[in-house]
C-alpha cells in the first residue's frame, strides 16, 4: 500500500505535502508500517512510540489546513541518534548506564526541528555512547545495512543511516565524532554531511569528545541533507562553541557548478589499504568534476599518517571525563552497595558499560594521568594543530578536497570485532576533518561487484558547506545513483 511513499526523498515528500498528494498522518504510518515490516530484523530504532509520532502529524496536518504552516519541513517524518536529548522519547546512548533515561529537556536540534513542524519517529540505535564504527557495541542489539543484512550499517550512526535507507524514514539526524555520520552515510547509499565544528549546537547532546562531536544530517539525495542542515543549524547561547554566522538556505542555493573550481586530491588517502572498488569509484566522481570544468590537482596533508593515534588519544581522554558523571548517582540504574560508594560505582560502571566504552575510558584515563599527559595528551594537541596547518595550507591552493570516505564498502558483522584496531583504521579518511574542525559530505557514488554502496567524500574550508552542497548535488546528477535497496524494490 505505501510502497511508492516509502521510495521518495525528503524533497519530494515536501512537493506532495505542499501539493496535499498526501498528508503527514499518511506518511507517519507509512514509515511504522515499513518499521513493523523490517526492523525486528534490520534494529534501526531502539525507542518508538507511534501514538506520539502520530499526534505531532495530526497537529501539522491541522496547521497546513489552516494555512499555518511552520516550515518546509512540517510533517515529514524524522529519525533522531539516541545521543540526541528530547523529552519525549528515552536517551540512552545505547547504553545500559542510561537505560530508561527521559531528559526533562530538549535538546537545540530537537526544539529546532519541533519550530520547523517535523514529525519525531523515535530514537536509534548507534554504538553505546557512539564509540565504535560498526553499530555492534550498541548495549541493546546490532543494527543490519539495509543492502546486505550481514554486513554493517556503519557506526556509530548506524541506525540513523540504516532507517533511512530502508524506508522508514525520510531523513535523520546523526552525530559526527569522527566520521560517524560520514561513514554510515556511505555504507548505506546516503547523503550524509559533518557540519563545520560549530555550525551546529551541541547542547544538548550527550558529550562523548567535546571538541569533537557534531550533529549533522542524513538524506537519500544532496538537497534532502541540505534542507534539514538549515533547520537544525544556527547560534544558540547554551553553547559557547556555536557560531555567530547566519544560515543559509542550502537548498534554494545549491548550483551544480564546480566550473574553475581547484579540487584537490590528496596523494596520503590513495596509499595501501584502499580497496580496488572504492578507488574505481572516487576516480570516476573525480572524472566527473574534471569533465564539469573543474581542475584537479594533487595535494599533500603530510600528517595525515598520525590522524588515528592522535584521535584516539584526544577522544579519549575527552570522553574519559565526560563519562565521569555516569556514576549510578544521578542518571539510570544503580548497582552494588549503596552504604558503600566505591563498590557501588564499581558496580555500577563495571556492569553497565559495554566493552568499548570500558577500553576508551581507560586508554582516556591513562593518558590524562599524572607523567603521561605530557607525553600523550599535550603532544597529541599539538599534532592536532599540524592537521589545522596541513588543511590550511591546502585550501591555500584548492577549493574543495577529494577522498573515499572509506577504505572499503560496508564490512561483515563481526568480521572486525576481534580486532579494534581494524575497526578503528576504518576511519582513516574521515578523522581529520575533526580534528580540523571542517565540514565535510559523503556522496554515493556507485556499488561494488558485490552490491554494497560506496561514498566520495568532499572537504572545504570551515563554513562552507555551500560549496560541498554544489558539488555534491552535481556529483549526485552525473553518477545516477539509485538509493533504494533491493528491499524496496521488491
Amino acid at each position: 500500500m505505501y510502497d511508492s511513499i516509502l521510495k521518495k526523498d525528503l524533497m519530494e515528500i515536501i512537493k506532495d505535502l505542499k501539493e496535499e498528494k498526501v498528508s503527514s498522518e499518511t506518511l507517519t504510518n507509512a514509515c511504522f508500517d515499513q518499521i513493523k515490516k523490517h526492523d525486528e530484523k534490520m534494529g534501526s530504532f531502539l525507542w518508538l512510540n507511534q501514538e506520539k509520532s502520530l499526534e505531532q502529524a495530526r497537529a501539522s496536518d491541522a496547521r497546513r489546513k489552516n494555512n499555518q504552516v511552520l516550515s518546509d519541513l512540517d510533517g515529514v517524518p524524522i529519525a533522531i541518534k539516541d545521543m540526541i536529548l528530547s523529552t519525549d522519547f528515552i536517551s540512552s546512548a545505547a547504553s545500559k548506564i542510561l537505560e530508561g533515561y527521559i531528559s526533562p529537556y530538549d535538546s537545540t536540534v530537537v526544539k529546532n526541528l519541533r519550530k520547523s513542524g517535523v514529525v519525531m519517529l523515535g530514537k536509534t540505535n548507534q554504538d553505546e555512547f557512539a564509540m565504535g564504527s560498526s553499530n555492534e557495541s550498541s548495549a541493546y542489539k546490532i543494527c543490519r545495512n539495509p543492502w546486505n543484512e550481514n554486513h554493517s550499517p556503519g557506526g556509530s550512526s548506524g541506525g540513523s543511516a540504516a532507517c533511512v535507507s530502508a524506508g522508514m524514514a525520510y531523513g535523520s539526524l546523526g552525530t559526527d565524532t569522527g566520521g560517524s555520520i560520514r561513514q554510515p552515510a556511505a555504507f548505506c547509499g546516503l547523503v550524509g554531511i559533518k557540519p563545520t565544528y560549530g555550525r551546529v549546537s551541541r547542547f544538548g547532546i550527550i558529550a562523548f569528545a567535546s571538541s569533537l562531536d557534531q550533529v549533522g544530517p542524513m538524506a537519500k539525495s544532496t538537497k534532502g541533507c541540505a534542507k534539514l542542515l538549515s533547520a537544525i543549524a544556527g547560534h544558540d547561547p547554551c553553547d559557547s562553541t556555536s557560531s555567530n554566522l547566519a544560515v543559509p538556505d542550502y537548498a534554494a542555493l545549491i548550483k551544480p557548478d564546480v566550473k574553475n573550481k581547484k579540487i584537490g586530491v590528496p596523494k596520503e588517502y590513495f596509499a595501501k589499504g584502499l580497496s580496488d572498488s572504492m578507488k574505481a569509484s572516487v576516480d570516476k566522481s573525480i572524472e566527473i568534476l574534471k569533465k564539469n570544468g573543474a581542475q584537479i590537482v594533487e595535494i599533500s596533508l603530510p600528517h595525515t599518517k598520525y590522524a588515528i593515534a592522535t584521535y584516539y588519544i584526544i577522544a579519549t581522554a575527552e570522553a574519559s571525563s565526560n563519562l565521569s558523571r555516569y556514576d549510578g548517582v544521578r542518571f539510570g540504574p544503580r548497582l552494588g552497595d549503596d552504604k558503600n560508594l566505591l563498590s557501588m560505582y564499581e558496580e555500577t560502571r563495571g556492569h553497565l558499560f559495554g566493552t568499548e566504552v570500558k577500553r576508551r575510558i581507560i586508554l582516556g584515563t591513562y593518558v590524562l594521568s599524572a607523567g603521561y599527559y605530557d607525553a600523550y595528551y599535550l603532544q597529541a594537541q599539538k599534532v592536532r594543530r599540524l592537521f589545522a596547518n596541513d588543511f590550511n595550507n591546502a585550501f591555500k591552493e584548492v577549493d574543495l578536497i577529494i577522498s573515499p570516505t572509506t577504505p572499503t564498502p560496508a564490512f561483515s558483522l563481526g568480521s572486525k570485532s576481534k580486532d579494534p584496531l581494524e575497526i578503528y583504521l576504518n576511519d582513516i579518511y574521515t578523522i581529520s576533518a575533526n580534528l580540523a574542525g571542517l565540514c565535510a559530505i559523503s556522496v554515493p557514488c556507485g556499488l561494488d561487484k558485490t552490491g554494497l554502496p560506496m561514498g566520495t567524500q568532499l572537504m572545504a574550508r570551515a563554513f562552507d558547506e555551500q560549496t560541498l552542497f554544489d558539488a555534491s548535488f552535481l556529483l549526485e546528477q552525473n553518477l545516477g545513483f539509485d538509493p533504494h535497496p533491493k528491499m524496496l524494490k521488491e
